[in-house]
């Protein structure tokens, strides 16, 4: 049809300009109704910042957009979603404070009745895979949890143009094969899809056609089909993916150990935590996987010491009864900490990359006597900005003018910088592009190989088998043994991550009717 024959959105020599960095030189990039469009970079390359300006979130300083053959100047998200453009952002977009429901309801036109809105969320969150409760608060929901509330989100409004960044960065396989249905479902139906993603196999069996940005240019244009994930990480990239070096582990003494730990969640819909046994030593990595929402959050607030739980033998750190200590005080025995959260927990936003530094790593000679020494702060940033190549206008940068995955890449840095003796790190690459995923992971391998001992929490199981030696899955506030990686495989882990190991039926079982009998309900 001539609907079919006009690009549905047509950018012309789009320029964007920081006063640290050209985000976008010149882009052209033309999709068509119906085509499922990837665009590939490197963290920085000036994806996000033009799918911004699609979206109105950001002003172009030159070039020209069409949208379905007219000449249009997008001002604001409103006017975007008005056309029929929804975006899934790599930051989330959500109120904190407010329910699931709530923050759906103000992305819809008009006063939508709200009872009406979370049986709407319930079907659609169903029919898609997504599980999402429309009466939690998001504050209390996990990052793989605000990723779905962000994709039904868009989902409800039918968009002509769908723009994706990042959406399965933090999805299980199940639900990303579900997602992959329905975007399919959707182009089929006529609605175009940008799709960024670092994840060069999810390209390469979803997308039909791909833009390369390298610096802010244009740099080539390729059909994923055709090609393999190691062409287009050249393309991406200028070179060969790096591979991992892991060797086997040398196991030191005890460094983390979980003693029967038990807690409440202190959220109403969160996730208790049931006896949970684990002992991480030094030199080797322990990967724990999941479903997100089955614990994870809490897990990691009751290490961190967020969340003290009731007993300080519960929790040992480096031979200590940890479980009482406030997280200043487990930093002084030894544990470094990289949370799933990097923008608002991992980092400040309005504080710069030196102050962000300072946060965590003031032990490590930045202060003396109680005051700040402001050239050591300086060239500690220097140096974690280029040892893990951080892409940005320096140590007085915003942590918020980050691109995702060089947050991420700051972030992992600041902490193994600081030589711990413990690293606890969720989602290490979420949101970096391959080159960056593939470095991060040697250098917690290298950690790993200095005698650290290091816990992995993360919802990409080809991450954890490439640099973990054991392998346990948590389940309901549950964990399962932990198996030596080479003994088990992806479809053992995934039927575990149903609560499905030997020995748990029984217990989930019985442990479920203490739990609702404590709080008055029928079993």
């Amino acid at each position: 049809s001539a609907d079919r024959a006009t690009p549905r959105i047509q950018l012309t020599g789009i320029t964007k300009v920081y006063p640290a960095v050209v985000a976008n030189q010149d882009v052209s990039l033309t999709a068509m109704p119906g085509e499922i469009h990837a665009v590939l970079g490197e963290n920085g390359a000036g994806k996000s910042t033009l799918m911004k300006i699609i979206y109105g979130v950001v002003k172009p300083d030159a070039g020209e957009m069409r949208w379905e053959g007219r000449q249009v100047v997008i001002a604001s998200p409103s006017q975007a979603r008005d056309l029929g453009i929804g975006m899934v952002f790599q930051h989330f977009s959500l109120f904190e404070t407010l329910t699931v429901v709530e923050n759906v309801a103000l992305a819809l036109p008009g006063k939508p009745a709200l009872g009406e809105l979370s049986d709407r969320i319930e079907s659609v969150s169903r029919k898609y895979g997504l599980p999402v409760d429309p009466r939690r608060l998001v504050h209390s929901l996990s990052v793989g949890e605000r990723q779905r509330v962000e994709i039904v989100r868009c989902l409800l409004v039918n968009p002509k143009l769908l723009i994706m960044d990042e959406p399965t960065s933090v999805l299980t396989p199940q639900a990303v094969r579900k997602l992959f249905d329905t975007l399919r479902l959707l182009s089929s139906e006529g609605c175009t899809i940008l799709y960024i993603s670092h994840k060069l196999d999810e390209i390469q069996a979803l997308c039909t056609h791909a833009t390369v940005l390298r610096g802010g240019r244009v740099t080539g244009h390729c059909d994923p089909r055709r090609e393999t994930p190691a062409s287009m990480a050249r393309l991406m990239i200028g070179k060969d993916l790096p591979h991992t070096q892991h060797g086997k582990p040398v196991i030191g003494e005890p460094r983390l150990e979980l003693r029967r730990l038990t807690a409440r969640s202190p959220e109403a819909f969160g996730t208790d935590l049931a006896d949970l046994e684990l002992t991480v030593h030094a030199g080797e990595i322990v990967g724990v996987a999941g479903v997100s929402g089955n614990g994870q959050q809490e897990l990691l607030a009751a290490i961190s010491g967020e969340s003290p739980v009731r007993t300080a033998d519960q929790i040992l750190l480096c031979g200590t009864a940890a479980g009482r200590l406030d997280p200043a005080a487990r930093r002084a025995l030894g544990l470094c900490f990289v949370p799933e959260e990097r923008l608002g927990r991992g980092a400040v936003p309005r504080m710069s990359l030196a102050e962000n530094g300072l946060l965590t790593a003031h032990r490590t000679g930045l202060v003396r006597g109680g005051l700040i020494r402001f050239g050591p702060v300086r060239a500690f940033a220097e140096r974690c900005i280029g040892d893990y190549n951080v892409k940005c206008g320096g140590p007085q940068a915003e942590a918020r003018s980050l691109s995702g995955g060089n947050l991420q890449k700051f972030i992992v840095g600041r902490e193994i910088l600081q030589r711990p003796k413990v690293l606890v790190v969720a989602q290490p690459t979420w949101g970096v592009d391959v080159g960056a995923a593939a470095f991060i992971r040697q250098r917690i391998i290298d950690l790993r190989n200095d005698g650290v001992a290091v816990l992995v929490l993360s919802e990409e199981l080809d991450e954890l088998f490439e640099i973990c030696d054991r392998l346990a899955v948590i389940a309901k506030g549950r964990l399962s043994p932990a198996k030596v990686t080479s003994d088990t495989h992806v479809e053992e882990i995934g039927l575990w991550m149903s609560g499905l190991w030997p020995g748990n039926a029984s217990a989930c079982s019985a442990a479920d009717e203490r739990t609702e009998a404590a709080r008055g309900l029928p079993a």
